[in-house]
């Protein structure tokens, strides 16, 4: 709970901060989604430590720390910032090129490298210690996913209402941002501090055996199935691990070939890792047949869910965009009768940041409720399978953005809609979260033979890399007055409905295609469910 609230406190206010002190729209959103793509890269390395060395519970107290670190440095980035912007009519905001803010630029880089190399070693760690609390075959996982996916939203929910109040700046005082920044470092010392005071007395088995330690070295080299049974010990060559490395070279090269800024080699690299982690995994000769054919599963979702997340990510950019410009955010109360004096009322103007808050409100509030829901059609053998759940929740978001498709058609550029539009956007969005991210994390830690499974929860999470890569480059299409329209596959993109329309396209695309393919998933569980 704390560490989200580290996390949803910056994001709420990072690309406001960025363009209201130091960059465009379109490079902000480009730097955003290479941020949000490193974080959910980064698991890989941690899972790994974790699995071969380390353990959970040293990894996530080693990455707390790092993240810690990374939010002081963006406080202090706000802390030295120089207002740089002004105002222009045709253009909207613009950088003035006499204004040095490179001390606070690095700064932010430094703090940005800092949150990216720490979470990845703390999230995925934290999501594999919820597996390991139950049996291995315990079918109350998905619930406790659900449950976990509530507990961890309350901080996200609580984020944006502090972080983005006390760090509450804009273009004419960007340096107010640091407070924001400020709070959710101290979020991540109490996290770490939790954690260390709490995890002797919780973090054990149902049969008393703590879990997180470093794994021991039988543990490390034996081979174990689905039920931790011991097998044949089976070696490598190293041509496996040459060869990925020529490969990821090969593919970074090709992806950046016709690429000129830092952004777009970021985007190389997650797209070449992408492709190689799973095809270095999926080679291990230790693995059986049945082990393959479920990590096979973990991949074909992961592929899917990327449509889902780079639609769902859109609430860092373009949403906190068209939130700031054309959604309606003061509320009036009164004068209630025509008898009573219009100066008496009361005029309340929404921060741009509290609407941040609303996907996890709605996670706290409903996620009981899906917990409960499948739990009772469990016990009556109606449950559905994981693949559907998450069509099912792919498909929802295609809703919701179709809904404010239709609403935007037609809206002008000096016009605003109500904020319900926007709340029930995000509303049917958490729906479809529900039914998707915790079900996919207890997927994995149900799929996952043990020896990998902190390796596969980062592949799954390489997953949300990907997605937020594509999300920040669909954020630069978002329309801006006085600037030439762009273009996708042909589409142009000229006012906010074209641009929502393309999330309707994409994961429409998407969830027909996962709806069609669930028996073929369902057969190649093999039992696991």
């Amino acid at each position: 709970m704390a560490e989200r609230f580290s996390y949803y406190g910056m994001r709420s206010i990072f690309t406001l901060y960025l363009i209201a002190a130091l960059f465009s729209k379109e490079f902000s959103s480009q730097l955003y989604g290479s941020f949000t793509g490193l974080v959910y890269l980064t698991p890989l390395l941690g899972g790994y430590i974790a699995d071969r060395y380390w353990g959970n519970r040293k990894s996530i107290i080693f990455g707390g720390i790092i993240m810690a670190i990374g939010q002081f440095l963006l406080a202090a980035s706000a802390a030295f910032v120089k207002q740089s912007i002004f105002a222009n009519p045709l253009t909207g905001a613009e950088i003035d090129p006499n204004v040095d803010n490179s001390l606070s630029i690095w700064l932010m880089f430094g703090g940005l490298a800092c949150l990216i190399f720490g979470n990845g070693f703390f999230k995925p760690n934290i999501s594999t210690m919820v597996g390991d609390l139950y049996e291995p075959t315990d079918h109350r996982k998905d619930s406790a996913f659900t449950i976990f996916y509530m507990g961890i939203n309350v901080g996200a929910f609580l984020a944006p209402f502090i972080c983005g109040t006390l760090g509450n700046g804009n273009w004419s005082d960007p340096s107010a941002f640091k407070w924001g920044f400020f709070c959710a470092g101290c979020a991540m010392i109490i996290s770490i501090l939790i954690f260390v005071l709490l995890k002797d007395k919780y973090l054990v088995t149902p049969d008393g055996k703590e879990i997180g330690y470093a794994p021991s070295k039988d543990e490390v080299h034996h081979v174990h199935d689905a039920q931790v049974e011991e097998a044949p010990q089976v070696h490598n060559s190293p041509i496996r691990l040459i060869g990925s490395i020529v490969l990821a070279v090969v593919l970074f090269y090709l992806f950046a070939r016709n690429n000129t800024s830092f952004n777009d080699y970021i985007s190389a690299a997650v797209y070449s890792l992408g492709i190689v982690m799973p095809i270095f995994i999926i080679t291990d000769k230790s693995l059986t047949k049945d082990e393959m054919s479920r990590i096979g599963v973990i991949y074909i979702i992961a592929i899917f869910v990327i449509f889902f997340w780079s639609a769902f990510e859109q609430a860092g950019t373009a949403l906190t965009y068209f939130a700031e410009e054309q959604v309606e955010r003061r509320l009036t109360f009164g004068p209630f009768t025509e008898h009573q004096n219009p100066a008496s009322a009361f005029s309340w103007t929404m921060p741009t940041s509290w609407f941040q808050a609303v996907n996890p409100i709605f996670v706290v509030a409903f996620a009981p409720v899906f917990a409960k829901m499948w739990e009772y059609l469990g016990k009556r053998g109606k449950e559905p399978a994981s693949p559907v759940k998450q069509a099912i929740g792919i498909g929802l978001l295609t809703l919701s953005y179709l809904m404010i498709t239709v609403v935007t058609h037609g809206l002008g550029g000096d016009e605003k809609i109500s904020m319900f539009w926007l709340i029930a956007l995000y509303g049917i969005m958490t729906f479809g979260e529900l039914s998707l991210s915790p079900i996919g994390l207890s997927m994995v830690n149900k799929l996952s033979p043990a020896r990998l499974a902190s390796l596969l929860m980062g592949v799954w999470f390489m997953s949300n890399a990907i997605s937020n890569i594509l999300a920040g480059t669909f954020a630069t299409l978002y329309p801006e007055p006085g600037k030439a329209p762009k273009s996708i596959c042909g589409f142009e993109v000229a006012t906010i409905s074209d641009f929502f329309l393309i999330f309707v396209v994409v994961s429409g695309a998407a969830c027909i295609a996962l709806f069609a393919l669930c028996p073929l998933i369902k057969k190649m569980m093999r039992g696991i469910e």
